[in-house]
C-alpha cells in the first residue's frame, strides 16, 4: 500500500492568517447570543457550540446567552395559552412565565450544558436570578400604536452584577445565561434575550456583542438575503429603522445593538447561526461573514471600510 500525505499549506495559511487575530483577543470578553430558532436544528447548534469553543481555546473568555422564543411558543401553545407579539417582544402572563422558566432555565439551558461537555467545554449554566445577575422591575403598560398594552411579567433592566459572570470566567468557566430574571420581591420576569446580552456586554466592557440569527446579517431588502450591509454605525441603524427595512423581531435587536454600543461594547456582530463558521468568520478574517455594527463607521480603518470589516 502506497500512502500520500495530504499537502498541509492551506490549513497552516489560514492559521497565520488567524494569528494576529488570536494574539488581539486573548483574554478580551466576548458575549454571544444565540435565539431560539438555532435550538431547532441540531447540526446548527453543534456547529455553533464548536465554533465558541475554539474561541474559548484561543483564550476568549465567552459569555454565552441564548433565547427560546420558538420553544416557548410551542410549550405555551400546547398549554392553551395564545402567544401575543407586539414590537417583537412577548406578552407574558402567569401562565406563560411558568412555561417561560420551563423552557429557558431547563430545557435548553440545559440541552447546551451537554453540548458544551461534548466539546470538553466547562460551562455553567445560570440565569438572571442568580446571584443577583440581572436585577429588573416589571415593565409598567406602555402606548403602542394608539394602543395601551400591558406586557404582563417582562421585565426592564435597572442593573447588572457581574460579580458571578466574573469568578465564572476567572476560573475558566464559561456561563451560559438563560434571559429569565426577578424583581425584589421574587417575581420571575421575561426579558428579551438581546437586551439581556447587550447589557451584559455593556457591563463587561465586551470587545464583541455577537448576534446569531436566523439572517445572515442586517439585510438592505428584506426579500433578498443577498443584500447583507458589511457594517453599518449607530447614524445607519437609525436609518434603516426610519427606512422600515428593520421591523418585526430586528427592532429589539436593533435597540439592544444601540444600547450595547453607547455603553462601551467596541463592536457588535450580526451573523447568521445557519453558516457552519459565521462566527469565526466574522472574528478570524477581515472579510466577515454578517454585518459589523460600530458607533462611528469613520472609526474604522481603510482597510476594514474597503473589505467590509
Amino acid at each position: 500500500m502506497i500512502m500520500h500525505r495530504p499537502d498541509p499549506s492551506a490549513a497552516i495559511r489560514s492559521l497565520r492568517s488567524a494569528a494576529p487575530y488570536i494574539r488581539m483577543y486573548k483574554g478580551k470578553t466576548f458575549v454571544v447570543k444565540a435565539g431560539g430558532g438555532v435550538f431547532a436544528d441540531a447540526q446548527a447548534v453543534r456547529g455553533l457550540i464548536e465554533q465558541i469553543a475554539i474561541l474559548h481555546y484561543f483564550g476568549v473568555r465567552v459569555v454565552f446567552v441564548h433565547g427560546g422564543g420558538p420553544q416557548l411558543t410551542e410549550i405555551t401553545e400546547a398549554l392553551g395559552v395564545p402567544t401575543r407579539m407586539v414590537q417583537g417582544r412577548r406578552i407574558t402572563d402567569q401562565k406563560a412565565i411558568d412555561a417561560t422558566s420551563m423552557v429557558l432555565n431547563g430545557l435548553i439551558n440545559t440541552k447546551l450544558l451537554a453540548h458544551c461537555r461534548e466539546v470538553n467545554i466547562d460551562a455553567v449554566g445560570i440565569s438572571g436570578v442568580d446571584a443577583g445577575l440581572i436585577r429588573a422591575h416589571k415593565r409598567p403598560p406602555v402606548k403602542v400604536d394608539d394602543e395601551t398594552v400591558d406586557y404582563g411579567f417582562v421585565g426592564d433592566i435597572d442593573q447588572v452584577d457581574t460579580t458571578v459572570l466574573t469568578k465564572l470566567l476567572d476560573n475558566g468557566l464559561m456561563p451560559i445565561v438563560s434571559p429569565l430574571s426577578a424583581d425584589d420581591n421574587g417575581v420571575l420576569l421575561n426579558i428579551n434575550g438581546d437586551t439581556v446580552a447587550a447589557a451584559i456586554g455593556a457591563a463587561l466592557a465586551a470587545e464583541k456583542l455577537m448576534l446569531c440569527t436566523g439572517a445572515p446579517g442586517i439585510l438592505e431588502r428584506l426579500d433578498d438575503p443577498s443584500s447583507v450591509i458589511s457594517y453599518t454605525d449607530l447614524a445607519g441603524l437609525k436609518r434603516l429603522r426610519e427606512e422600515k427595512k428593520i421591523t418585526d423581531g430586528m427592532l429589539p435587536k436593533a435597540k439592544a445593538i444601540e444600547e450595547a454600543l453607547r455603553g462601551g461594547v467596541r463592536r457588535v456582530h450580526v451573523t447568521s447561526y445557519k453558516a457552519p463558521e459565521g462566527i469565526l468568520a466574522e472574528v478570524f478574517t477581515n472579510e466577515g461573514a454578517g454585518t459589523l455594527i460600530v458607533a462611528d463607521v469613520n472609526a474604522l480603518s481603510p482597510a476594514e471600510q474597503q473589505s467590509g470589516k
